[in-house]
């Protein structure tokens, strides 16, 4: 390949004038994966392993999104009732969609690890670049990071809550779910730590799974289980929470909801390892949220549908963790049956985490790699012919071994730090949205025949909405996500105690003032963007 006849590097320094962009001599478009992460100065390092069925499956199973709802529901329906479950998933659904849609386009125009960092480094302006490049960067690492913490102690919890379902005599002991959530970690990072190709297969034999063990979960449920009246299930709103008003309650309930379906951008982040990167996400993205969506709303009408006893499913809470395992058992009338269905979605749970782990280590790899993590030239490192980012995959587990200590005090505490996923998440959402609506109506972008020699922007991928509906896509999907970042800090109810407190603010808050004054005490002088390595 003769880059310097046929690819023109634009990426951008701290004294450039224009965006680090992807210009592209007239008459000639990427022949493959590789030449686009040239044209956007990265080498490629990584082996693509995935196609198009495979990174769905990471995706998808990542999401974990039927089995999600199971606990993510509980809040929201504990405050606002039945219908407030079902009409948060539909809206947030929606959003969601759109916000995907947004980086979906993003995606096939700069398919890199670093997703969202990356794309905030193109679009935004010069005076303020390299600063919210940072800010975005931190936030979107420590969501991961923090969504690979949340993992471990979700499989380690469902894993006690069905053990006191089978042994009601059995105590959950504080240094019991440490050793069972260092042993899910271990288990997540040993099959990340196999070659490329090893986990490519895996995860097309997860997707199946997730498929199979959705029906496995809602035959059974919805046959043997006594129902609630549809009027209960899609009209009736209540306020648990004190706030005096049922729309008020519905929007405080709403991110938890959404939180579900958060996690598709994991195929971003994997895109260096992608074949054909800049359809292929896109597409993986997409379809992901469709059939994760379609099944997960079905299961919270199912669930909705069969939770009859709302005393026994809060005493369960306090009991067995998860209301759901109650709901299993009152609902088949048998402790095994209700054990092998809880144990299907432990099993669903720990293949998440493959996903969510590979995801967390190559965010932390990209970061690393532009210079912008402490050990950067350590993290970086991969291995020879495998060509895995191991270092970056054995931070991670020790990222979790470390913060899960904390559950020896207080399990408030771990979840209190595991709050920042949403704000974070739709933090760097709400920003490159915003910054992808500015350029596309100021004129940044160019489709690939029109950007000529001396032509200088971002050029279009292959994966494009057509206008005007791209547009108002876009206007949409900033709403959303400032709806959502703004009701994600709110407590479900009036006068939480410790425990129901909403910790996030306080989490976050400290997130992006640490960001701000160790950016402008140190990262200042060493962090200038995404590095042209090429």
């Amino acid at each position: 390949m003769d880059s310097k006849n046929d690819i023109e590097l634009q990426i951008r320094s701290p004294h450039s004038m224009s965006t680090p962009g992807l210009t592209r001599r007239s008459g000639t478009s990427p022949s493959n994966d590789d030449e686009v992460l040239i044209r956007l100065g990265k080498r490629p390092l990584l082996n693509r392993s995935f196609g198009f069925m495979s990174i769905l499956g990471l995706s998808c199973s990542a999401l974990c999104s039927w089995e999600g709802i199971l606990v993510t529901s509980v809040p929201s329906f504990l405050t606002g009732g039945p219908a407030a479950v079902i009409w948060s998933l539909v809206v947030g659904w929606i959003g969601i969609t759109s916000v995907y849609m947004v980086m979906a386009e993003l995606s096939s125009i700069a398919p890199t690890a670093g997703g969202q960092y990356h794309w905030v480094a193109m679009m935004a302006p010069k005076s303020c670049s390299n600063f919210l490049t940072y800010l975005t960067a931190w936030l979107t690492t420590l969501a991961w990071q923090a969504m690979a913490i949340t993992t471990s102690y979700l499989i380690t919890t469902t894993l006690q809550g069905i053990v006191v379902l089978a042994r009601p005599s059995y105590i959950p002991l504080p240094w019991h779910t440490l050793l069972i959530m260092w042993a899910a970690t271990s288990l997540a990072v040993l099959i990340n730590s196999t070659t490329g190709r090893f986990l490519a297969r895996l995860e097309g034999l997860i997707l199946i799974l997730h498929l199979v063990g959705f029906f496995g979960i809602l035959v059974p449920l919805v046959y043997f289980s006594p129902h609630n009246d549809p009027s209960v299930v899609f009209t009736n709103f209540f306020d648990n929470g004190g706030w005096g008003s049922q729309g008020l309650t519905f929007f405080v309930g709403l991110p938890s909801i959404a939180s579900t379906l958060i996690g598709a951008d994991c195929a971003v982040h994997m895109s260096e390892e992608i074949q054909s990167a800049a359809t292929v996400v896109p597409q993986a993205m997409l379809y992901t949220i469709f059939i994760n969506g379609s099944l997960s709303f079905a299961m919270a009408i199912a669930l909705m549908f069969c939770i009859t006893d709302i005393d026994a499913a809060v005493a369960a809470a306090e009991t067995m963790f998860y209301p759901f395992l109650e709901v299993f058992q009152s609902g088949v009338n048998s402790t095994t049956g209700a054990v092998v269905m809880a144990s299907v979605v432990l099993i669903l749970a720990a293949a998440s985490s493959v996903g969510v782990y590979a995801a967390a280590s190559r965010m932390l790899w990209s970061f690393a790699r532009d210079n912008g993590l402490p050990f950067s030239r350590h993290l970086v490192k991969l291995t020879k012919g495998s060509s895995l980012p191991i270092y970056a995959v054995f931070c991670t587990m020790g990222i979790t071994s470390l913060i899960s200590l904390i559950v020896l005090g207080s399990a408030v505490a771990l979840s209190a730090l595991l709050s920042l996923i949403v704000a974070a998440l739709y933090s760097s959402y709400l920003l490159v949205c915003g910054l992808f609506l500015w350029r596309r109506c100021t004129g940044g972008f160019q489709d690939a025949e029109d950007a000529g020699d001396q032509q200088e922007g971002i050029v279009w991928g292959p994966w494009k909405l057509p206008e005007p509906f791209g547009i108002l896509n876009n206007i949409f999907a900033c709403l959303y996500s400032a709806v959502l970042l703004f009701w994600s800090f709110w407590p479900q109810t009036i006068a939480p105690t410790p425990e129901t407190f909403n910790w996030s603010i306080l989490i976050y808050g400290a997130v992006v003032l640490f960001s701000v004054i160790w950016y402008i005490l140190r990262a200042r002088h060493y962090f200038k963007g995404p590095i042209k390595e090429i």
